[in-house]
């Protein structure tokens, strides 16, 4: 290491010390807030937050002991995007009137995803309606999941994830004619929301022929078919998360290969919209240009080459605020479901606010590691073999996060 390096990384990681040690004081002051990248149902996230914490002490992790840590650099990564077509149905987000939500048609490789609380003061259902003018359209189900409704947002959030990444596959197969329009999944039409609750489900599926995909909200008492006839388009709120993205899958990679003994400590984002941008896409409705504002539904492929005889560690840490959901990992031709976090329920709720100084040497590469960021442990895996992660962003969780790889010792 050069000595002009040195010095640039000793005057970094004294003012990330620093800073760190003014943004606590700042944040449990009352004076600072953490910005969040989205609006999903935050103020009542962050009510509830307040309440439950209580404490003032801050978080722990169990990678580094105290008074310990380490400057970590960015990973060189590269992604492009791949797979079929994402619906995605978040607006208006709060639903004060039934109608429909989202709607477009799509052929072969799909996925819907749909995100909607229930503001009306009658209980409601939700539902994805298929319907065809082809003679017959078989929509094979490969994977999904929905979380039972509830008014705990990132539970929602977080068994919805778990759900999809469950290591089983489906293989449900509808079928749909002109006649006969069909549920995407028939407990829908059974699922009730009560007033100010919230329902999450992600869905792959493939059709064979073009399909109409519309995401509903109609009464409890009310034929879902008979209600597509005769219902309307809800117009988007302000927030404006809803739309049609091709390309329903993000790979990352890297050209270089990750030694853990003599790389050290390094780190890559996702969802910051700067080395990972947000996607853009056309709402169908309208045919208004629109952006998904931290990559909801998009399915990220993480393949990061590694070598050497050390293993290599994987973590999740959160920057936005709160988070809870799930990856699922793969080496050896043995897949594992990891919950983000899997010793609380949510994780994130600590992390401190960046100052100005922090964020601009994240931007340069430089992130100072120490025992108070939060991390969630995806697990330790030999470098001599490939390992692979799914990851998604979870709904009413925050953006963007970083995905850290180091040495096992």
């Amino acid at each position: 290491m050069n000595k002009g390096l040195f010095q640039k990384m000793a005057a970094v990681t004294l003012a990330l010390v620093c800073a760190a040690g003014q943004a606590y004081a700042a944040k449990h002051d009352g004076s600072t807030t953490i910005v969040r990248e989205r609006g999903t149902a935050q103020a009542n996230i962050r009510d509830r937050i307040t309440n439950i914490l209580g404490s003032t002490e801050p978080p722990r992790n169990r990678i580094f002991s105290p008074g310990t840590s380490r400057l970590m650099h960015r990973w060189p990564v590269e992604s492009y995007d791949t797979g079929g077509t994402l619906l995605f149905s978040d607006s208006p987000e709060y639903v004060k009137e039934v109608g429909v939500l989202y709607r477009d048609t799509v052929t072969g490789d799909a996925r819907v995803l749909y995100y909607h609380l229930n503001d009306t003061p009658q209980p409601k259902k939700v539902a994805v309606v298929l319907d065809t003018e082809a003679d017959l359209a078989t929509v094979t189900v490969t994977r999904g999941a929905a979380a039972a409704p509830s008014a705990d947002y990132l539970h929602v959030g977080k068994a919805t994830q778990i759900g999809y990444f469950d290591t089983r596959e489906l293989n449900e197969r509808i079928y749909v004619t002109k006649e006969r329009p069909r549920l995407l999944v028939p407990a829908m039409n059974e699922t009730l929301l009560a007033p100010g609750q919230l329902v999450y489900g992600v869905y792959d599926f493939h059709t064979n022929a073009p399909v109409r995909v519309s995401v509903i909200m109609y009464g409890a008492d009310v034929d879902p078919f008979a209600f597509l006839r005769i219902a309307h388009v809800l117009p988007r709120d302000e927030i404006a998360l809803r739309g049609t993205f091709r390309g329903m899958n993000r790979v990352i990679t890297s050209q270089k290969t990750y030694r853990p003994t003599m790389d050290g400590a390094v780190y890559f984002p996702i969802g910051d919209n700067v080395h990972d941008v947000y996607r853009r896409g056309i709402d169908a409705t309208d045919g208004s240009p629109v952006v998904n504002y931290g990559n909801y539904g998009i399915l990220y492929q993480i393949n990061i080459p590694t070598a050497g005889r050390e293993n290599t560690r994987y973590l999740l840490s959160p920057l936005g605020g709160v988070y809870a959901g799930a990856v699922r990992a793969e080496s050896g031709g043995k897949r594992v479901l990891v919950q983000t976090p899997a010793t609380r329920a949510y994780f994130g709720d600590q992390t401190l606010p960046e100052t100005e100084q922090v964020a601009q040497a994240r931007e340069e590469g430089l992130l100072f590691l120490t025992q108070y960021t939060e991390l969630a442990d995806l697990g330790t895996y030999t470098s001599a073999q490939p390992v692979s992660f799914e990851y998604s962003p979870p709904g009413a969780s925050n953006l963007p996060v970083n995905i850290i790889l180091m040495p096992e010792k």
